[in-house]
C-alpha cells in the first residue's frame, strides 16, 4: 500500500500531486536515468571546455546526490575516501577491485552525473587492469584512473611510494584501453613518480602514457606553483588533472589559476568528507554535552530538505500510481 507523507505539510502536497511523466526522472535509482555513454561523451565534452571543470569527490550515494543538487557537472569516486567512509581503513591498498565495484555502481545508480573512478593499480598487471575496466565500464563510470604505484599502492600525499616500470605502466594502459567496449569510456593515467623520484621524472612519465593512449593525464602531487607550471606548460596536447589536498603536497589555489596553468579538471577529492567528518564531529560533542538536540537544529538539514534530497514526493506518486490493480490503461490513468 502507498505510505503517506504526514510529517511536513509542504512536501505532503507535493506528494498527493498528479502522477505525470516527468516524474519518472525524479525515480533515482530505480527509474530511467542518463545513459553511460551519454555521461562519458558529456565528460569528453567538459575536458576541452575553456573552464576548468571542477569535480568534488564522494564516498556514497548520499554524496553523489548532494554534488549534483549543488550544480557540478561531475564526481569523482575517491579510492582513500572510500576506504575510509565505507571500511573505516586507510589508503594503504587494502581495498579490492569487488568491494570498489559495489560501491561505484551505488554511485552510478543514484544520480546522472559522469562518475570518474579511482582504480588505484588496476588491482594487478595488464590482464587484471583490463578486467577492472570492463567491470567498471559496465556498470556506468565515465572514467577510469589508473596509477603507476606497485602494489600494495599508497595515498599520493604519503610518502614511500614504489613505481612499477615506464614500459610496464604503458603496457597496463594499453591493456586498458583494448578491454574497452565504449571508446568515448575516458582513461586516465596517474604517476606517482613526483613522489618517488622528481618532477622531471614525473613529466617524463605523463608524456609516455599519453603516447601510449591515455586520454588524460594526472601528475599526483606537484609540490609548487613553478612544478604545476612545468606539468602544463610541458604537456599541452593532453588534458591535465590536478588533485586539491587541503593540507596536502600540491599548493592551494583558486580554480581559475589551476585553469591559468593548464589544467582542465580539478579534484576536490576529500573536500565533502572531511567537511562531513568535521560536521559530525561538532554535533556529537554537543549531543554528548547537551543531552539535547533541540538547539541543534539550525544547524543541520530540516526534515524536509532530507526528504527532498532523496526525491520523496515523486517516490510517493509513483508508489501511489503504481501499487494498485493493472489494467490496460492503468499506467496512462492520472498521468498527465
Amino acid at each position: 500500500m502507498a505510505h503517506e507523507v504526514k510529517e511536513c505539510p509542504e512536501l505532503r502536497e507535493a506528494a498527493q500531486e498528479p502522477f505525470s511523466l516527468a516524474d519518472h526522472a525524479g525515480l533515482t535509482g530505480i527509474g530511467p536515468s542518463v545513459s553511460a555513454h551519454d555521461r562519458r561523451l558529456a565528460l569528453r565534452e567538459r575536458l576541452t571546455a575553456r573552464e576548468p571543470l571542477v569535480v568534488p569527490g564522494v564516498t556514497d550515494a548520499m554524496g553523489i546526490r548532494l554534488v549534483e543538487r549543488a550544480g557540478f557537472k561531475g564526481a569523482y569516486a575517491t579510492g582513500a575516501g572510500l576506504v575510509n567512509v565505507q571500511f573505516g581503513l586507510p589508503d594503504l591498498g587494502l581495498v579490492g577491485l569487488s568491494e570498489v565495484v559495489e560501491q561505484v555502481g551505488r554511485l552510478t545508480n543514484a544520480g546522472g552525473l559522469p562518475v570518474i573512478v579511482d582504480a588505484d593499480t588496476g588491482y594487478g598487471g595488464p590482464l587484471s587492469a583490463m578486467r577492472t575496466v570492463r567491470l567498471l565500464e559496465r556498470i556506468g563510470a565515465a572514467a577510469i584512473q589508473l596509477e603507476d604505484q606497485e602494489m600494495p599502492k599508497r595515498c599520493g600525499h604519503f610518502d614511500d611510494h614504489r613505481l612499477i616500470s615506464t614500459g610496464h605502466m604503458q603496457a597496463k594502459i594499453a591493456a586498458a584501453l583494448a578491454a574497452r567496449e565504449d571508446e568515448t569510456l575516458v582513461l586516465i593515467a596517474r604517476t606517482d613518480a613526483r613522489s618517488a623520484g622528481s618532477i622531471d621524472e614525473a613529466i617524463q612519465r605523463a608524456r609516455a602514457y599519453a603516447e601510449a593512449g591515455a586520454d588524460a593525464i594526472f601528475v599526483e602531487a606537484p609540490r609548487t606553483v613553478e612544478e604545476l607550471a612545468r606539468v602544463g606548460q610541458e604537456l599541452p596536447e593532453v588534458p591535465l588533472i590536478v588533485n586539491v589536498v587541503e593540507g596536502g603536497k600540491t599548493p592551494e589555489l583558486t580554480v581559475d589559476e589551476y585553469g591559468e596553468l593548464g589544467f582542465s579538471v580539478v579534484l576536490f577529492a576529500n573536500y565533502l568528507m572531511r567537511s562531513a567528518i568535521h560536521a559530525g564531529q561538532q554535533a556529537l560533542v554537543h549531543l554528548r554535552e547537551k543531552g539535547e538536540t533541540r538547539s541543534y537544529a539550525d544547524r543541520i538539514v530540516s526534515w524536509q530538505g532530507r526528504q527532498e534530497l532523496f526525491n520523496l514526493p515523486a517516490f510517493t506518486r509513483a508508489e501511489r500510481h503504481y501499487d494498485r490493480s493493472w489494467s490496460p490503461s492503468s499506467d496512462q490513468e492520472g498521468i498527465r
